[in-house]
C-alpha cells in the first residue's frame, strides 16, 4: 500500500479524537479501501492505530470518539437494502455484505482478542462489538458461522469479573437474541443475570434489552421488586414501552401498582404515575373505567383507589368531570347503572376533591347532592340488597351478584364523609337512615360495620353514642313485635253502660256537693268530695278497660334473640363502638351491661365468627379499663392457647395491646387502683425479673406469657407465627420486655429459610432490627448480649436444620452493625466513653480463649477487624493483653493473620496517641524533625499493612452503593475527594486540559519490531 494511505489512517484517527470533527467526513476520506489490491497493509495499520485506544480502560471522551469512528467507518460498506427490487438481488447483496472484507476481519481481529488478560481490551471488544451490530440496518444480515462466534464470545463475557464489561457483552447480544426459540442462549443468559448477577448496573443493562416473551416477562417483573431504586425505576419503565396491559393477568396487574405507587422511592412512584398508567390508559384509549375493569376493584379496592388518585393529579378539571361517573339532574348515579367501577370511580373523585378543602367546594357540589337527598338515594338502594338463605347461597350467580350489590353498597356508604353535614335537617335525615338500616334484619351483616362507623362519626359525643348504639342493639336483639287481639261486642257494650252510670252520679254529686258549699254544710260536703273521687277513679278504670279490648292490637316486647346472625350483628356493632369511643372514656353502666349480657356470653358460643368478633370487642374493651384488663387477661390467655387459629390470633392481639398500654405491671397489681405505668421484667424466658416488687404476687404469671409467646413463634401455623413476631417487635422496641434471648429468636426466624415466603414478617423485622438498635445504647447492649448465643445456635444446628443453611457470616455483619455507636440516632459526644464494640470484643476474645481450636475462631477473628473500638487507653490495652495471649495459642494461620493485624493496629493507635501527647506537652526541637519522620515513616507502614478503615453502618453503605452503580464499578475505585475551595472558570477550563487524554504521541511513534 502506497505510504500516504498509512498517513491517511494516522490523520484520521487523529481527528476522530475530537468531537468537532465530522465522522461522516473522516469516513470518506478513507473510502479508497474499495480500491486497493493489496489490503493487509491497510488492515495491519488500521488495527495498529485503534490498539492505542483498546489499552484504555477509562471511559475517556477521546477514546470514546475513536470508537464511535471504527464502528461508522467499519459498517460504511453495508449499503441498505433497496426494498423494489427482487428477492434474488437482495440475496445477492446480502451475500456481498456478509463478505466484505474489512468487516469480516475487523470481527476477527476482536473475536481474536476477547480473552486478553487486560480487563481494558475485553471492555473495548464487547463495545466494539455492541456499536458495531448497533450500526447495522435493522433487516441486516451475518453470516451465521460469525453469529455463532460473537455469540459465544459473548456467553463468555456476560460472566467477566468485571461489571463493565459483562455490560457492554450483554449489551452486544441485544441482536442475538430469538424470543420464539424456547432454548435460546441469549436469552437463558439473560435472565441468569437479572436473577444472580451482584451489579445493579449490570442487570439494568440486560432490563434495557432483553426482548418480552411469557418467558421473560415473570423475570422482568420480578425486578421490580429489586434492591436497587434505578432498576426498579427501569423495570417499570420497560413495562409501560413494551408490555402490553393485556399481555398481564389481573393480579400481576394489582402487584405492579399495589408496590409501585407505595414503593419507598419517590422516583419509583413518579415513573408509575407518569409513564406506566398513561401508557395502559393510551392503550385503553383513556378510559378510565375499563382499567379499573382490568384491575377487579372488587377484590382490590384500595389498590384502585390509589390508582384513581395518580390518575386524578395528572387530569384536568374537566377530564375529572366528563371521564368516569354518569350523572342525571339530581347528581346521582341512576340505580340502573351502578357498576363496580364507576361507583368506585365516584367516590374516589369526591374524595379527591374533598381534599383539596376550600378550593374543591364548588366542584364537589356539581358531583354530590345535598346529605337528605343523597340519605334517600341510599336507603333505597341498600333496601332492595336481598338476603340470601341458604339454598340461595349454592348458587353462585345469584351469591355473585348479592356480592356485588354489596360492594356497591359499601362504596355508596363511604360516600357519606363526602357529604355536607353542618346543615341540621340533612344531617337527621342521614342519621335516621343509619339507625334504620342497623336495625333492619334484612341489612347484610358487611354492611353493619361501616354503618356503624359513618353513624359514630356523625355523633360528637361518647355518651350520645353509646346511647345510641346501645338502643339499636336493643332493637335488633328485641324487636317489638305486634299481635292481634279478638274485641268482644258484649263485653264493650256493658263497659260503655257503666260508664254512662258513673258520670252521671259523678255529675249529681258534684251538684249535690255546690248545694253544700252554698248552704255552708261542710260535713256533708267532706262526704260528698270522698265519693267524687271514688267515682272518678272507678271512671278511669273503666276507660282503661274499654280502651285496651276496643283495640285491635297491642305492641308487645316479643323474646329475646340469640341466633348467631342477630348476635353477629350486634357485636359488630358494639366493636365498633368501643373503636370509635376515646381511650379515656372509662367504661359506664350501659357499656358494663352489654358486655355482661352480650359480649361475655357469646364468647361460649359455637358459632366460630360469633366467638371471634366477641373476642375482639372483649380485648377493646379492656382497654378502657385497668381492672376489667386484669380480670380478663387469664381468659385471653386461655382462649389464645385453645381455641381456633383465627380466634387465637384475635386474642393474641388483645394480649399485646394489653401489654403495650398497661404493661406487665397489669398482671401483679394487687388492688383496683390504677398503678403508674411501668416498664415489664428484664431477662424473660427464665431470667432473673426486674428488682421491683410488686406487692407479693408471683412474677411466673409474665414468664409464662413471655414463654407463651416464645413457643408460638415455632408455631407451624404462619399467621400466627407472624403476628407473635410482630407483637413482641413492639413490646421490645416500647420498652415493654428487654431479653437478648428473644431478640435472639427474631433474627434466628428472620434468617430462617421457613419464612422465606412470609413478606410481612421479613418486612416487619427487617424494620425493627434497625430502628431498635439506633433508638438507644441500651438496645444495643440487649443486640450485643444475643451475639455470642445466636452464633452458638448457628454453628451447632444440625444437618437436618433449616438454620444450617444461613449464611453465618452474614447474620455476623448485620449483628456488627446494629451496634456500630456511629449507628445511633443520638450518638454520645464523649468520645472516651465505653463502646458497646468493646464489650463486644472482649466476649470474643474470652470465647476463642475458650477453645483455640473451635471452628468459629476464624469467624471472630474476622469480626475483630470490622469493630468501632473506643479511644480509650484501658480498654485497648486490656484488649491488646486478650489478643497476645491468643496469638500464643491460636494455630489456624488466616486467625493468627488477623490477629496479628488487630494487634498491629491496636500498638499503631497506642503509639500515636502517646506521641500526640508528648509533643503536646514537650517544647518543639527542630533538630528532632528527621528522627520524627523515620518513625513516622516506620509507623505508617505497619499501620499500612495492619490497618483496616472503620467506617459507619450508614457510610458504609452508600460506599457500596456508589461503587456498585458507578461505571468504575470494578475494583478501580477512587478515593472520595476532599471538599476544597471552589475554582473560577478559566481554572477550571486550564485543568480540565491538563486532564484531557491524547493518543497522538502514542500514534505517532513507530511500532516495535521484534
Amino acid at each position: 500500500m502506497p505510504p500516504h494511505h498509512g498517513m491517511d489512517i494516522k490523520e484520521a484517527f487523529q481527528r476522530a479524537q475530537k468531537g468537532h470533527n465530522n465522522k461522516a467526513q473522516l469516513v470518506a476520506s478513507l473510502g479508497r479501501y474499495d480500491e486497493l489490491e493489496d489490503k493487509t497493509l491497510f488492515h495491519e495499520e488500521f488495527v495498529h492505530c485503534l490498539k492505542y485506544a483498546m489499552i484504555v480502560y477509562k471511559r475517556e471522551p477521546v477514546v470514546e470518539n475513536i470508537m464511535e469512528f471504527v464502528a461508522r467507518f467499519a459498517t460504511s460498506f453495508l449499503s441498505p437494502p433497496k426494498m423494489e427490487e427482487g428477492e434474488e438481488e437482495e440475496e445477492e447483496e446480502d451475500d456481498a455484505e456478509d463478505d466484505h472484507p474489512f468487516l469480516s476481519f475487523l470481527f476477527n481481529f476482536l473475536l481474536e482478542s476477547h480473552k486478553a488478560s487486560s480487563h481494558a481490551v475485553r471492555f473495548r471488544v464487547c463495545q466494539l462489538i455492541n456499536k458495531l451490530l448497533g450500526s447495522m440496518a435493522e433487516n441486516a444480515q451475518i453470516d451465521d458461522e460469525l453469529f455463532d462466534r460473537i455469540h459465544q464470545a459473548m456467553l463468555v463475557r456476560v460472566t467477566d469479573k468485571f461489571p463493565n464489561v459483562r455490560i457492554q457483552a450483554a449489551l452486544a447480544m441485544t441482536r442475538l437474541q430469538q424470543p420464539k426459540d424456547p432454548d435460546c442462549p441469549t436469552i437463558n443468559a439473560y435472565m441468569l443475570i437479572l436473577e444472580n448477577d451482584a451489579n445493579a448496573e449490570v442487570r439494568r443493562a440486560v432490563l434495557s434489552c432483553i426482548a418480552m416473551s411469557p418467558r421473560t416477562l415473570p423475570k422482568v417483573l420480578k425486578r421490580t421488586r429489586d434492591i436497587k431504586e434505578s432498576v426498579r425505576k427501569l423495570a417499570y419503565q420497560v413495562l409501560a414501552e413494551k408490555v402490553h396491559i393485556k399481555a398481564l393477568t389481573i393480579a400481576q396487574r394489582v402487584r405492579l401498582l399495589q408496590q409501585g405507587l407505595h414503593d419507598t422511592s419517590e422516583a419509583v412512584r413518579e415513573v408509575v404515575c407518569s409513564r406506566l398508567l398513561p401508557a395502559w390508559l393510551l392503550r385503553l384509549d383513556g378510559n378510565v373505567t375499563e382499567l379499573l375493569h382490568r384491575l377487579d376493584v372488587e377484590n382490590c379496592a384500595q389498590t384502585a383507589m390509589d390508582t384513581l388518585q395518580a390518575v386524578f393529579r395528572g387530569a384536568t378539571t374537566e377530564e375529572l368531570l366528563h371521564n368516569g361517573v354518569p350523572l342525571d339532574n339530581r347528581k346521582l348515579v341512576p340505580v340502573d347503572s351502578l357498576s363496580c367501577e364507576n361507583v368506585l370511580y365516584w367516590r374516589a373523585l369526591c374524595e379527591f376533591i374533598k381534599a383539596k378543602g376550600d378550593d374543591g367546594e364548588e366542584l364537589l357540589d356539581q358531583v354530590l347532592p345535598d346529605a337528605a337527598s343523597y340519605a334517600d338515594y341510599l336507603y333505597g338502594y341498600l333496601k332492595a340488597v336481598p338476603l340470601l338463605s341458604e339454598e340461595q347461597r349454592a348458587d353462585f350467580n345469584q351469591l355473585e351478584l348479592v356480592m356485588t350489590k354489596e360492594f356497591i353498597s359499601q362504596q355508596l356508604i363511604r360516600l357519606i364523609g363526602c357529604l355536607d353535614t353542618n346543615e341540621e335537617g340533612g344531617r337527621k335525615r342521614v342519621l335516621a337512615v343509619l339507625q334504620e338500616m342497623l336495625a333492619l334484619p334484612q341489612t347484610p351483616s358487611s354492611l353493619v360495620s361501616l354503618l356503624t362507623e359513618k353513624l359514630l362519626t356523625l355523633v360528637a359525643d361518647d355518651s350520645r353514642r353509646i346511647q345510641t348504639v346501645a338502643e339499636i342493639i336493643s332493637d335488633v336483639r328485641e324487636p317489638i313485635m305486634e299481635a292481634s287481639q279478638p274485641v268482644d261486642q258484649n263485653m264493650s257494650r256493658r263497659q260503655q253502660v257503666q260508664l254512662a252510670q258513673v258520670k252521671v252520679r259523678i255529675l249529681e254529686a258534684k251538684q249535690s256537693l255546690e248545694d253544700s258549699i252554698a248552704a255552708q254544710d261542710f260535713s256533708r260536703a267532706a262526704v260528698l268530695k270522698d265519693s267524687i273521687a271514688e267515682l272518678e277513679n272507678q271512671r278511669n278504670q273503666i276507660l282503661q278497660e274499654t280502651t285496651e279490648s276496643c283495640q285491635p292490637a297491642d305492641k308487645e316486647t316479643g323474646a329475646e334473640k340469640s341466633d348467631p346472625e342477630t348476635l353477629l350483628r350486634c357485636i359488630i356493632m358494639c366493636a365498633e363502638l368501643l373503636k370509635q369511643m376515646s381511650i379515656k372514656t372509662r367504661i359506664g353502666p350501659t357499656i358494663s351491661a352489654l358486655m355482661s349480657s352480650l359480649v361475655l356470653p357469646s364468647i361460649a358460643n359455637s358459632h366460630p365468627a360469633v366467638r371471634n368478633m366477641a373476642v375482639v370487642c372483649l380485648g377493646t374493651c379492656t382497654l378502657h379499663s385497668r381492672e376489667l384488663a386484669r380480670t380478663h387477661m387469664v381468659l385471653l390467655l386461655q382462649i389464645a392457647q385453645l381455641d381456633e387459629v383465627k380466634i387465637r390470633i384475635s386474642a393474641l392481639r388483645s394480649i399485646i395491646d394489653l401489654l403495650l398500654l398497661f404493661g406487665f405491671q397489669l398482671l401483679s397489681e394487687p388492688g383496683a387502683q390504677a398503678a403508674p405505668q411501668t416498664q415489664s421484667p428484664e431477662r424473660p424466658e427464665g431470667d432473673a425479673a426486674s428488682a421491683e416488687e410488686r406487692g407479693g404476687a408471683p412474677e411466673d404469671t409474665a414468664q409464662s406469657i413471655l414463654v407463651m409467646l416464645s413457643d408460638f413463634l415455632d408455631s407451624e401455623v404462619v399467621d400466627l407465627r407472624t403476628e407473635t413476631a410482630e407483637g413482641l417487635a413492639k413490646l421490645m422496641y416500647t420498652g415493654r420486655v428487654s431479653s437478648a434471648k428473644l431478640l435472639s429468636r427474631l433474627v434466628l426466624l428472620w434468617y430462617n429459610p421457613v419464612t422465606e415466603d412470609d413478606t410481612r414478617l421479613r418486612h416487619c423485622l427487617g424494620v425493627f432490627f434497625q430502628l431498635y438498635a439506633r433508638k438507644s445504647r441500651l438496645h444495643q447492649e440487649v443486640v450485643e448480649e444475643g451475639f455470642l448465643p445466636t452464633v452458638r445456635t448457628l454453628m451447632n444446628a444440625p444437618a437436618t436444620s433449616p438454620l444450617a443453611e444461613v449464611d453465618i457470616n452474614n447474620v455476623v455483619e448485620l449483628l456488627v452493625e446494629l451496634t456500630r455507636p456511629s449507628a445511633l440516632i443520638k450518638a454520645s459526644t464523649n468520645t472516651e466513653e465505653v463502646c458497646v464494640h468493646d464489650y463486644l470484643a472482649v466476649r470474643m476474645c474470652g470465647e476463642m480463649l475458650k477453645d483455640p481450636t473451635a471452628p468459629e475462631v476464624r469467624l471472630y477473628a474476622k469480626t475483630l477487624s470490622n469493630l468501632e473500638l473506643s479511644r480509650g487507653d484501658t480498654v485497648r490495652k486490656d484488649l491488646l493483653t486478650l489478643l497476645q495471649q491468643l496469638v500464643q495459642v491460636v494455630k489456624d494461620r488466616i486467625c493468627l493473620r488477623a490477629l496479628e493485624k488487630m494487634v498491629h493496629q491496636l500498638v499503631d493507635a497506642t503509639e500515636q496517641a502517646e506521641l500526640l501527647c508528648a509533643s503536646a506537652l514537650q517544647p518543639l526541637d527542630v533538630n528532632a524533625d528527621e528522627a520524627a519522620t523515620d518513625d513516622q515513616s516506620k509507623s505508617a507502614k505497619r499501620a499500612k499493612r495492619g490497618l483496616r478503615k472503620a467506617s459507619t453502618a450508614k457510610g458504609g453503605r452508600k460506599a457500596s452503593r456508589r461503587a456498585e452503580s458507578s461505571e468504575e464499578s470494578d475494583g478501580e475505585n477512587v478515593p472520595e475527594s476532599v471538599p476544597v475551595a471552589r475554582l473560577s472558570r478559566r481554572a477550571k477550563t486550564a485543568a480540565l486540559e491538563k486532564t484531557k487524554l491524547d493518543l497522538n504521541t502514542l500514534i505517532n511513534k513507530e511500532p516495535n519490531v521484534s
